[in-house]
Formats: structure tokens, C-alpha cells, sequence
């Protein structure tokens, strides 16, 4: 006889919580699709490309905005009630979608959506992070992108599905199934245990030993949280008198004054910091979500000029990168952020430059010839490496490399650098397209070659490696003593 094993709650806890970003994809995967068909031009009037990329991106510079201020808002509340407000405010904005009576109450609708989403999608890798024990962190925290990539599939083929309704319900039915899925979530939040690494920062240490028992994590298993942890932190940092030894309770007020957003740029801190905000800004400038967002329109670029034809590629694509990400999750741990990071980077750029020298080259025909297949296949391509390489390692990489103190902080910080990023990108892509074949492949396959060399410097190996690990790590290899050695090296040879 067969017994079926449950999985630990954290695994359980870490899957619900993931479907926050099943909400992430599913807007994603809509909007493109929804800003180009009939019932919705019929609806709002046509606009030009630059008004066009202003309604796609106006959802992420509320988001970049409220990210900045996720953290604080996740150590006040707490990482549940956080992703929970955060969900209820993002459904309230897909509600306003569904229902908009023109294209003002449009955009004001994806501005509260952007609010919610940058509340709580930031929140959710660090409470996976902070629940995870290190061994299983890296497939756990992936688990968020798989379910961008479903919610991707999801959107597009609702899309494809209710294009041809011959009324406005063809593009309002995406929202409101939206919309009904994000309140959904929004209370099943609320039933998530707390993170006990945040109920450990705020003293409530017996809460965070019986946090860890519910969450299924071993004694062995559980990293050194405990005050020592903060006392060794903030020792470290120079803000405690190495001369007096500090209590439980003068550490923990010390941490609590300190958790503010300064503190991400203290000298034991900012170099995390400032890698965390590069990598995540980078991620979105390798121009994945202009192929997200604007697929059926690179499709109709290089030559599938049926808008049903465009709908269905953009859905086959959605789908091949959720196939990829599986195996991705699986293997997050396999071969290293850095691998994964400077490789796939190297290999991004390569294709987009792949399909702008094409273009540039007049070998894509829109009815004929192999350019425009190549194009086709290559943006498949772009999609499964981007799948497989940087969208699971760099958001893993940027939450845990932060020491407990600033993870919720600076997550926050690094997320609100991918919306701003994510904005430019949103904006600019369909300005591009209009005025250049190839402009924007370019921009982005330089974006993705820059982004894998600057990591190949200051970059070091987190897998498998506790957060206790990675902090050490970071000791050794920080920008400064980098930049220090590679003074010597040139004073050594000046000198020679």
C-alpha cells in the first residue's frame, strides 16, 4: 500500500504564498493582449505607440513606489498581513479595469493594481527565504517565477479566448477574473504562519520556536537566528561599544532603531545593497517584458499579421517558458546564482543582437523568407534562457544575500529598482518598434553583456551556502577590497 507523504507546512506555505506571483503573470500576460483587441479599441479610441506603452507601464511606477516602502510596511505588520494588504489593494485596481467606463478610470484602475503589486510581491521571496531552511531555499524561492510563467499561459490563452466576444466583455473578463483571484489570495494570506526569523527580530522568541515547529523545520535544519545573531550584526557594523557587553534587550532596541532605510547603506551592508538594486534594474533591461508585454506585437513585426495568428504564438510562448521554468526550479540549486547569472546573461545578449543585426540587415520579410522565422525562434529562445537563467537566480540572489536586519529593506529597495527598470522598458519598447526594427534588441542585448560582466567581478557563489555563509562571503569579496587589490596590482605593475 501506497502512503502519500505531506509535504512540511514551510513547502506548503511557500506554494500558496508563491500564487502571489501567479497574479504578477496573469496582469502580465493580459495586458499586451488586451491593449490591441478590437472590443477594447471600439472601447477607448486608438492611441498612438508612446500613449500605448503609457497604459502598459502605468502600472509599474505606482509599484516601484510602494516597494520602496514594502519593507517597513512587512516588519510593522509582518510578512502575511503584508502580502495580504497588498493582494486586496491589487484586486481593488483589476475591479477598476474590469469595470472602467473609459480610459482615465483605465489607467487610475492599473495605478491602485500597481500600489498592491509592489506591496506585496517583493514581501513574498523574503518570507520564502526567511521560512526556508538553506538546503531547500533555492527551489522554494523559484517557486514565485514558476507561477509568473503559469499566470503568463493563463492570461494569454484567456485572452485568446475571449477576443472574439462581440462586445467589451472580451477584454473586461480578464480583469474580473483577476480581480476575483487576487481577493482570494488576499485571505488566504492570512492564514500563512509568520516568518520566525521576524517575530525573532521583534523579541518574541518562544512565538518564533513554535513558528518553526508548525513550519515543519528541523532543529538541525533551523540557521542561528537568535539575538547572538543581532548582537554579532550590529557589533560588526561598529554600532554597538566593543568595550561593554551588550544585553538581549539592549540589542534588540538597538535593531529596531536601526531598521531604517540608512541603514541599507552602512559600510558592512551597501555592498549588497547596491548589487541587489543593479542586478534587479538589469534583469528587466535584458527586455523581457518587452517581450512579454509587447509579443503580439513583435510577432505582427516579424511577420504574423493575423492578430489571431500573433495571440497564439504570444500563448505558445507563455507556455515554453513555463515548461522551462519546471525544470529550472528544480535544478535552482544544481549550478550556482553565478553560473546561471553570467552565462545567461552572455546568452541574452547574444540573441538580441542575433535579431537586431537581422533587422538591421533587411533579412526579415514580413511575408516570406527565412529572417523572419529565425526572429521567431530566436524570441522563443530569448523567453526559455531568460526562464532557465536569470528569472529564477537574480531574485533569489538579491533577497538572500541581505543580512536579517535590512533583508526585508533592501528586497524592497532591489524590487523597486525592477519596477523602475520594468517601467523604461514597458515605455520605450513600442517607441522603439515604431521608429526602429532593430533599436531596442540592441539596447537590450548591451543591457544583458554589461550586467554579465559586472557580475563575473563582484558576484560571489551563494548556493547551498546559509545566510550566515553568504554574509562572510561578502566580507571577502566586497567592492571595496576588490577595487583595493586592483589598485595594488596597478601601482605593483607602474612600479615595475
Amino acid at each position: 500500500m501506497i502512503t502519500l507523504r505531506v509535504p512540511p507546512k514551510y513547502v506548503l506555505a511557500s506554494i500558496l504564498c508563491s500564487f502571489g506571483g501567479f497574479l504578477f503573470g496573469m496582469d502580465t500576460g493580459i495586458i499586451g493582449p488586451v491593449t490591441v483587441m478590437n472590443g477594447y479599441v471600439a472601447s477607448f479610441g486608438s492611441v498612438s505607440s508612446t500613449v500605448h506603452g503609457l497604459i502598459v507601464s502605468t502600472i509599474l511606477i505606482p509599484a516601484a513606489i510602494s516597494s520602496f516602502f514594502a519593507g517597513k510596511v512587512a516588519d510593522i505588520l509582518g510578512r502575511p498581513k503584508a502580502i495580504s494588504l497588498g493582494a486586496l489593494i491589487f484586486g481593488l485596481g483589476a475591479a477598476l479595469e474590469a469595470g472602467a467606463a473609459d480610459l482615465a478610470m483605465f489607467i487610475v484602475g492599473r495605478c491602485v493594481e500597481g500600489i498592491g503589486e509592489g506591496l506585496y510581491l517583493g514581501t513574498l521571496v523574503v518570507y520564502i527565504c526567511e521560512i526556508s531552511p538553506p538546503s531547500k531555499r533555492g527551489p522554494l524561492t523559484s517557486a514565485p517565477q514558476l507561477l509568473i510563467t503559469m499566470g503568463l499561459c493563463v492570461g494569454f490563452f484567456i485572452c485568446y479566448g475571449s477576443t472574439n466576444i462581440g462586445s467589451s466583455l472580451s477584454w473586461r473578463l480578464p480583469f474580473a477574473i483577476l480581480s476575483v483571484l487576487a481577493f482570494s489570495f488576499s485571505l488566504a494570506s492570512l492564514w500563512l504562519t509568520p516568518s520566525p526569523r521576524w517575530l525573532t527580530l521583534h523579541g518574541r522568541t518562544a512565538e518564533a520556536a513554535a513558528a518553526w515547529d508548525i513550519l515543519g523545520v528541523s532543529h538541525a535544519e533551523r540557521e542561528k537566528i537568535e539575538i547572538v545573531e543581532h548582537i554579532r550584526e550590529i557589533t560588526e557594523s561598529g554600532e554597538t561599544n566593543a568595550s561593554r557587553a551588550a544585553t538581549p534587550q539592549d540589542t534588540l532596541q538597538g535593531a529596531k532603531k536601526k531598521n531604517n532605510f540608512w541603514e541599507l547603506f552602512t559600510h558592512d551592508v551597501r555592498d549588497r545593497t547596491f548589487l541587489a538594486v543593479f542586478m534587479m534594474g538589469m534583469q528587466q533591461l535584458s527586455g523581457i517584458d518587452g517581450v512579454l508585454y509587447y509579443a503580439p506585437l513583435l510577432f505582427q513585426q516579424a511577420g504574423l499579421s493575423s492578430s489571431e495568428a500573433s495571440f497564439l504564438a504570444s500563448g505558445v510562448s507563455a507556455l515554453v517558458i513555463f515548461g522551462v521554468t519546471i525544470p529550472a526550479l528544480i535544478w535552482a540549486d544544481g549550478w550556482g546564482r553565478r553560473h546561471s547569472t553570467i552565462y545567461g546573461g552572455i546568452g541574452l545578449g547574444i540573441i538580441m543582437f542575433l535579431i537586431g543585426g537581422l533587422y538591421a540587415g533587411t533579412a526579415v520579410h514580413n511575408n516570406s523568407g527565412a529572417g523572419r522565422w529565425v526572429v521567431i525562434v530566436s524570441i522563443y529562445l530569448f523567453a526559455m534562457l531568460y526562464s532557465f537563467s536569470w528569472g529564477v537566480g537574480i531574485k533569489i540572489y538579491a533577497a538572500e544575500i541581505q543580512p536579517q536586519r535590512t533583508r526585508a529593506a533592501a528586497t524592497s529597495l532591489a524590487h523597486g529598482s525592477n519596477w523602475a527598470a520594468n517601467f523604461l522598458v514597458a515605455l520605450t519598447t513600442p517607441i522603439l518598434l515604431a521608429n526602429s526594427s532593430y533599436g531596442a534588441y540592441f539596447l537590450f542585448g548591451g543591457c544583458s553583456l554589461l550586467t554579465a560582466l559586472v557580475c563575473s567581478i563582484f558576484m560571489p557563489e551563494t548556493r547551498g551556502r546559509s545566510l550566515e555563509e553568504i554574509e562572510e562571503a561578502f566580507k571577502k569579496t566586497s567592492v571595496s577590497k576588490r577595487l583595493a587589490k586592483a589598485v595594488q596590482k596597478t601601482l605593483g605593475r607602474a612600479a615595475l
